[in-house]
């Protein structure tokens, strides 16, 4: 059993960045980043494999987010820069429990909100 512990977002103006982080309370394999605003379906952001090999982004993020992660720490992290107003949701940290396997592990959320 892996556990999700999120933390970083706030409220901020477009322009801003933020820094997400997701720590796992154990190793993991792919890790990923989806989002999910009011009124809408759940979106995915991006993916990072266990060893940062394969990192995926949605086009409405791509050049503007970055996710790294630190196996060591067992940690992904989502920079957030040039925020748009778009941009606002509650973003979620999953994880997958087997290599190549469906993500089996799910964060609380963490709330971004994006003003102009």
């Amino acid at each position: 059993q892996v556990q999700l512990v999120e933390s970083g977002g706030g409220l901020v103006q477009a322009g801003d960045s933020l820094r997400l982080s997701c720590a796992a309370s154990g190793r993991t394999f792919t890790m990923a980043w989806f989002r999910q605003a009011p009124g809408k379906q759940r979106e995915f952001v991006v993916s990072i494999s266990g060893n940062s090999g394969n990192i995926r982004y949605a086009n409405s993020v791509k050049g503007r987010f970055a996710a790294s992660r630190d196996d060591a720490k067992n940690t992904v992290y989502l920079q957030l820069n040039s925020l748009k107003p778009e941009d606002t949701a509650v973003y979620y940290c999953a994880a997958g429990a087997t290599f190549g396997g469906n993500y089996a592990y799910w964060g609380q959320g963490t709330q971004v909100t994006v003003s102009s």
